[in-house]
């Protein structure tokens, strides 16, 4: 499917959303609300969410829309946008510019297009599959082919054993040159861009990611759950260079010393 007109609207979303949440950025008297679940919420997340809403329901009302702060409407429709204005709030909170805003537009239930905007430091990927461009430049993922040169990231490092206890992520990140905390939204454009070889979240929500499938398939990564299996409809999510995907699911389930 050709998502020309589709990336042009997608990065008229950032532009917008960005509007929103950089001068909510390290402000003194940011608000910051538990939600039932025990996570975070800003003004931004709810300020930029509202905005793309408003301008896809102008732009192309026919459309459904999945929305981490607001919620579902026409999700029977062809053409479905899920939202994440906000992907790290926590960061975000804490004025750590490692989040980002995700948009991915899926068509009959499958991903074809994905955005990761860090409005902060003026870097956008999008994606569709076969391209996956940085600020409009073509990017792809790194060539690096052995673990002990290879950057793994996540998001919190106690999470894995925890929630995904039949692997083994502790003898995984032994076998990495570097594990780091650079996760949320902006481990996977480091990812897409060739800056780390690897990104690992053991439990997600499908506004989390979906859009990542997209991007890293265009970049020549590879993608699935923790169990090699397809990522849509998942809950966890593999990101891993196509050099050091197979390397990386080997160890992690106990196959290779």
């Amino acid at each position: 499917m050709d998502t020309g007109q589709y990336r042009k609207f997608i990065q008229h979303l950032v532009d917008e959303s960005e509007k929103v949440i950089l001068p909510l950025f390290r402000k003194s008297d940011l608000e910051v609300i538990e939600k039932g679940d025990d996570t975070p919420v800003t003004q931004a997340d709810r300020g930029a969410e509202a905005v793309i809403r408003k301008l896809i329901n102008q732009h192309y009302p026919d459309h459904g829309i999945i929305g981490e702060e607001y919620g579902e409407e026409n999700t029977n429709a062809d053409f479905v946008w899920v939202l994440d204005p906000v992907d790290g709030t926590f960061s975000f909170a804490y004025g750590i510019p490692l989040y980002g805003t995700l948009i991915c537009l899926k068509y009959q239930g499958q991903p074809i297009l994905g955005a990761i905007n860090q409005p902060f430091m003026q870097e956008c990927v999008i994606g569709d599959d076969s391209l996956t461009t940085l600020n409009g430049n073509p990017v792809t993922c790194s060539d690096v082919s052995s673990l002990d040169r290879a950057l793994m990231l996540t998001t919190d490092t106690r999470r894995p054993a925890r929630l995904q206890p039949h692997t083994h992520f502790d003898r995984l990140a032994e076998k990495c040159r570097l594990l780091r905390t650079w996760g949320d939204a902006y481990g996977y454009l480091m990812v897409a861009v060739g800056r780390a070889e690897i990104m690992v979240d053991p439990i997600v929500n499908e506004w989390d990611f979906i859009g990542h499938v997209p991007i890293m398939r265009g970049a020549g990564a590879r993608v699935s759950d923790w169990d090699g299996n397809d990522p849509v409809g998942a809950s966890s999510v593999i990101c891993a260079n196509a050099h050091l995907y197979d390397e990386v699911m080997a160890v992690l389930h106990g196959r290779k010393e």
